[in-house]
C-alpha cells in the first residue's frame, strides 16, 4: 500500500507542473514513473552481470527528459543497485538496458526495439498509441492532463519480468 501511495503522491505532486508546463512537466512525470518502475519490477538474476550492477534506464533517440531524469536518478538506489540513465541511438543497444523508453518521436523504431530485446529481460516503455499492440510492456499516455499507463502482463512475462501487483493495480488494462 505504501508503494502505491508513493507513486500517486509523486505523480500527484508533479501533476500541477504537467498542467502548467506541458510538455516539460509531462516528461518530469514520465521520468518519475520510469524511476519508480525500477522499484516495482523484478528482473531475473541473469539480467545483471553482478549483484550490485546498476539498473540501466535507456532512452532511445533524442532524450526528452534531459537533464531532469539524470538529476533525479543520481541518488536513487533500488535493492542496493544504483540507477543510471543512458541515451541510445540504435535499437540494437536496447538489449544492454533494463528499461528502455521509446518516445513518440521514435515510434517507427518500436518493432526494432521489441525484436532487439526478445531474448533479454528488458522492460520496454513507450508513449505512442499502440505501443503495447506492437509488443511493448508499458504504454504511457496523457488523458485529461494526467499520465495514464497500460501494462501488458503477457509482454512482461515473455520478457521474464515480474511486475508487482501494486504497479499492476494502477494499469488501465493489464491482461494483454
Amino acid at each position: 500500500m505504501g508503494a502505491k501511495l508513493g507513486i500517486w503522491l509523486l505523480a500527484g505532486a508533479l501533476a500541477p507542473t504537467l498542467l502548467a508546463e506541458a510538455p516539460v512537466g509531462e516528461y518530469r512525470v514520465k521520468g518519475a514513473f520510469l524511476l519508480n518502475f525500477a522499484k516495482f519490477v523484478e528482473w531475473p538474476a541473469q539480467a545483471f552481470k553482478g549483484p550490485h550492477d546498476a539498473i540501466a534506464i535507456c532512452v532511445l533517440g533524442v532524450d526528452p527528459f534531459t537533464p531532469a531524469l539524470d538529476q533525479a536518478a543520481h541518488d536513487v538506489m533500488v535493492d542496493k543497485r544504483a540507477v543510471t540513465i543512458r541515451q541510445i541511438a540504435d535499437p540494437q543497444q536496447a538489449g544492454q538496458c533494463h528499461i528502455v523508453f521509446v518516445s513518440a518521436a521514435e515510434r517507427r523504431r518500436t518493432h526494432a526495439v521489441v525484436e532487439a530485446v526478445q531474448a533479454a529481460s528488458v522492460l520496454t516503455v513507450g508513449e505512442s498509441q499502440g505501443f503495447i499492440a506492437d509488443g511493448g510492456v508499458i504504454e504511457l499516455r496523457v488523458e485529461d492532463s494526467k499520465i495514464r499507463m497500460e501494462i501488458s502482463e503477457a509482454a512482461a512475462k515473455r520478457a521474464g519480468l515480474h511486475i508487482s501487483a501494486k504497479l499492476l493495480s494502477l494499469s488501465q488494462a493489464g491482461k494483454r
